[in-house]
């Protein structure tokens, strides 16, 4: 790895070498193997035969012509299934424990990737049902707006009759009564369904979701409704992942504004669908601190990092049809044609799913398993936040399942063993992801020094660098950050530090460096 730190003049890197070089041993005593600086996970293949058979051939059938990753692909699919579904159906795991069946889903992967090209392929359904749906809503609009005006023009009628009588000093009561009784007759905007968002801000999006449709996704292969500048400063930062974390759960929420409206949104479900790069990402962690996992706010994703495909992908023509990808979107049309279950006052009624005994208990022995894991020395300690909803997660993806198919009363064992082995599959790429690239900042501190000394003592053909030197022209110079790295670094025999007299020195592992040069 290059860093474009600040280069010390030769004579004084050698001035520094040699001074330390006179006053230490150079017999190097024997080292202990040195020790990872982070845990490095192996990459699993996407479960794709735990996809229900048509999903399984939809997916199959796109990536062999668009040729991106294929998880990618497979979130593409899963999205749109969980956006048709979300508004109809909430899930019941046990008494007391149910929630939505919408999913967050989260893909990190360079730009070029193509996933708004596979989100276009299994949203076509879903596009083409809003536009069918604002076609059809048009002569209603008209309407509103006709009945809007006639009421406006009422108000204002009132409105102006009590300013008149209140100059002369009469009675105003009988039109103030009058207004009241107007206001309980104001027009209600149509419900028109608005389900695709790309880029839009939590707050807007809350609002569309309480005022304008109540279920909806964004789907979006830049992420900057979260990872970008939308609303992200620090200032805002809680309150933008505690509203996506609400909605997720499914629960209401209240959004209070010093400029204009304030509104609560009550029944409304979300689906996000999102890719980022991992330079964003990080750039987000380093932004918002310790919020997004510490809220719980990535822990609620199913991410995946895959392996780029870019390179590697020749040109196919397109075929001539594809049976399997429109059987997929005729099923997402037969779902969003079922009249959503809204209430009076716009907010969602679904039907609650319930697992069959044989699936609850499948569910009860996937949860303690993860659980068992979550201690300290547990394999999944380190990303127990997102493993505590992955049972949640499972039983989500397994109604989808169900629905998805045309299952009848209860959530089967199948439909749960194949969501359960796709989440298993997603927490894994968590452990991934969270152990090699998302550190904590001591760990990446740690990281990015060690890296600079091991570049360092390459180049310069030696084992050590002085303290100060590393502290002047390294890669963590803040005084309190390099104590706490090299710590880290000690703790892993990576490094030892040696003093002499006020001389303090870093010497590197020669068995990082015999590697180095291997």
């Amino acid at each position: 790895m290059a860093f474009k730190t600040m280069q010390a003049p030769a004579e004084i890197q050698t001035a520094y070498i040699e001074a330390v070089a006179d006053s230490i041993n150079d017999d190097i005593p024997e080292w202990a193997e040195p020790q990872p600086l982070t845990s490095k996970i192996e990459k699993e293949s996407y479960p794709i035969e735990a996809l229900p058979l048509s999903v399984k051939a939809a997916v199959e059938e796109v990536h062999g012509f668009v040729k991106a990753p294929l998880p990618l692909v497979a979130a593409s699919a899963i999205s749109a299934m969980s956006l048709a579904i979300q508004a109809h159906y909430d899930i019941e795991r046990a008494s007391a424990l149910n929630s939505p069946t919408g999913l967050f889903l989260l893909t990190i992967a360079d730009s070029g990737e193509r996933k708004t090209t596979c989100d276009r392929f299994f949203s076509k359904a879903i596009n083409d049902y809003e536009f069918a749906q604002a076609e059809a809503a048009k002569t209603e609009i008209k309407n509103y707006n006709a009945d809007m005006d006639s009421w406006e023009a009422k108000r204002g009628g009132i409105k102006d009759r009590i300013r008149t009588d209140a100059k002369s000093g009469k009675s105003t009561s009988s039109q103030e009564a009058e207004l009241r009784e107007l206001e309980h007759d104001k027009p209600e905007p149509p419900r028109i369904p608005r389900l695709l968002y790309a880029d839009v801000t939590p707050e807007a999006l809350a609002y569309d979701l309480a005022k304008k449709w109540p279920s909806g996704g964004v789907v979006s292969a830049e992420a900057g409704i979260v990872f970008g500048s939308h609303g992200m400063g620090k200032d805002s930062v809680m309150r933008n992942l505690a509203t996506l974390n609400q909605l997720w759960d499914g629960v209401s929420l209240k959004i209070d504004r010093k400029t204009s409206e304030s509104f609560a949104v009550h029944g409304a479900r979300l689906t996000v669908a999102l890719q980022v790069q991992t330079e964003t990402l990080n750039s987000f962690f380093e932004k918002s601190g310790a919020l997004a996992r510490g809220t719980g706010f990535l822990a609620r994703f199913l991410i995946s990092w895959p392996e780029s495909t870019q390179g590697y992908r020749s040109f196919t023509e397109a075929p001539d049809s594809w049976p399997k990808l429109a059987a997929f979107n005729r099923r997402i049309t037969e779902i969003l044609n079922i009249p959503a279950p809204i209430n009076e006052d716009g907010a969602l009624i679904p039907q609650m799913l319930t697992l069959t005994p044989e699936a609850k208990i499948m569910w009860i022995e996937f949860h303690d398993g993860i659980e068992s894991q979550l201690a300290s020395g547990g394999v999944l300690f380190e990303v127990r936040d997102v493993a505590s909803k992955i049972a949640d997660n499972a039983t989500r993806l397994a109604a989808l399942f169900h629905v998805f198919d045309g299952g009848i009363g209860a959530i089967s064992e199948d439909a749960f063993e194949r969501a359960s082995a796709i989440v298993a599959w997603h927490l894994n790429e968590s452990r991934r992801f969270f152990g090699e690239i998302a550190l904590p900042a001591e760990i990446a501190n740690a990281s990015r020094l060690n890296d600079w000394l091991v570049q360092h003592c390459s180049q310069n053909k030696t084992h050590f660098v002085a303290k100060r030197f590393a502290q002047q022209y390294g890669t963590v110079r803040d005084a309190a950050r390099l104590e706490a790295a090299i710590s880290e670094l000690e703790s892993l025999d990576r490094i030892q530090i040696r003093k002499d007299g006020k001389k303090i020195s870093i010497w590197l592992n020669p068995k990082i460096l015999n590697k180095e040069a291997s």
